[in-house]
């Protein structure tokens, strides 16, 4: 179903993403999506019963490398106190999901501390013991990392920040205070991959899409949807910022009016990094019509066949009033029968048309 085209990520360091690509109707290409980034915060075990961080924010340069403090972008992390030991053996916070940022090279990062952190100990007598912890005035602005890393459109990246605990506690000597002197690593990768394709008919304003499954639960509410607007001069598509897995794309037209329902691409496989080429056209299925009416003429009891010569030959029986009906018929040209033993059977020729409902009553007659 799909061919695999490997894209060149230039990223030197280590989350889902939702990114929604939408283009002009008019355009005549398909246009490229932000880049979105998330950020988790893991730390590494340490010998104390908590240690709490205020997190005010985490911050951005892009095409930036000078130490300066312009340029510095808000990721507009949450502003909030946590607990540093409960993000361990696998478990991490997301501090930033999803935001979008400009394409180019993420020269650095910071992440931005209150003056809210404490440290717990255990005394002499195995009690909890809570200390302020100090922060150095020229760490109060945030810790600085460089990173380095190519963010290229289309795509989404999950960074790690890891916390070393036990190498950021410092005890200042005779005065008492613990010190907390951040020591941060951090490692980026692209979390997602793009499914490129092409509709048929290619004049047909749509969006495709793909459903995805935000955290492989059955619960719905951590869903969501990325679409894209089909090109209306190449029918091409590109679903940009998808997570790694595999999914069924469906592609609808824009105009509810329209002649055609929707089309589908089964079990399209996407990998970090990667582009999936749809490799057949998407074909949308024009709406379907439906044949209904009423035979008359019968004797009590007496049931009719009515036939249509669609692929698959289909039959049904009038209920005790003698209505009928048959649904999901393909448009096109058709030949309707209606018969029943001992009367003389009926056949119309009709022409469906998308969406159309079409009557055909009759009234038979007894041979």
């Amino acid at each position: 179903m799909s061919i695999m085209k490997k894209l060149k990520l230039i990223i030197p360091f280590l989350f889902l993403t939702i990114f929604v690509s939408c283009n002009d109707n008019n355009s005549s290409e398909v246009n490229k999506g932000e880049p979105t980034i998330s950020i988790r915060l893991v730390d590494g075990p340490g010998d104390y019963e908590a240690v709490n961080v205020e997190i005010v924010d985490v911050m951005i340069k892009m095409d930036n490398d000078n130490d300066d403090d312009n340029g510095w972008m808000s990721l507009e992390a949450n502003n909030e106190i946590v607990n540093l030991l409960e993000f361990t053996g696998g478990f991490s916070k997301v501090l930033v999901e999803r935001f979008p940022i400009p394409a180019g090279t993420l020269s650095q990062m910071r992440l931005v501390l209150g003056d809210g952190n404490t440290i717990v100990i255990k005394d002499s007598n195995n009690e909890d013991e809570e200390f302020a912890l100090k922060t150095p005035s020229a760490q109060q602005s945030g810790l600085k990392l460089k990173v380095n890393t190519e963010i290229e459109e289309g795509f989404t990246y999950d960074f790690v920040l890891d916390f070393d605990v036990e190498k950021s506690i410092v005890r200042a000597g005779n005065s008492g205070n613990i010190i907390l002197k951040p020591v941060l690593y951090v490692s980026a990768e692209a979390s997602s991959g793009i499914i490129e394709g092409k509709i048929s008919p290619i004049d047909v304003p749509s969006v495709a899409s793909v459903l995805v499954d935000d955290n492989g639960t059955p619960e719905i509410d951590d869903d969501f949807i990325i679409t894209a607007f089909t090109d209306t001069v190449t029918g091409e598509f590109a679903l940009w910022g998808v997570p790694a897995g595999t999914y069924d794309v469906i592609v609808k037209p824009v105009d509810e009016v329209s002649d055609y329902s929707y089309g589908s691409a089964t079990d399209v496989s996407v990998s970090n990094g990667e582009i999936t080429t749809v490799s057949e056209p998407i074909e949308l299925m024009l709406k379907t019509a439906t044949v209904s009416g009423t035979v008359s003429g019968l004797a009590d009891g007496i049931a009719a066949n009515v036939s249509i010569n669609d692929t698959a030959l289909t039959t049904v029986q009038t209920d005790s009033n003698g209505v009928y009906e048959i649904n999901e018929i393909v448009p096109g040209n058709y030949t309707v029968t209606i018969s029943a033993s001992g009367y003389v059977s009926q056949e119309f020729m009709i022409s469906l048309d998308p969406d159309e409902q079409e009557v055909v009553n009759a009234t038979l007659v007894l041979e």
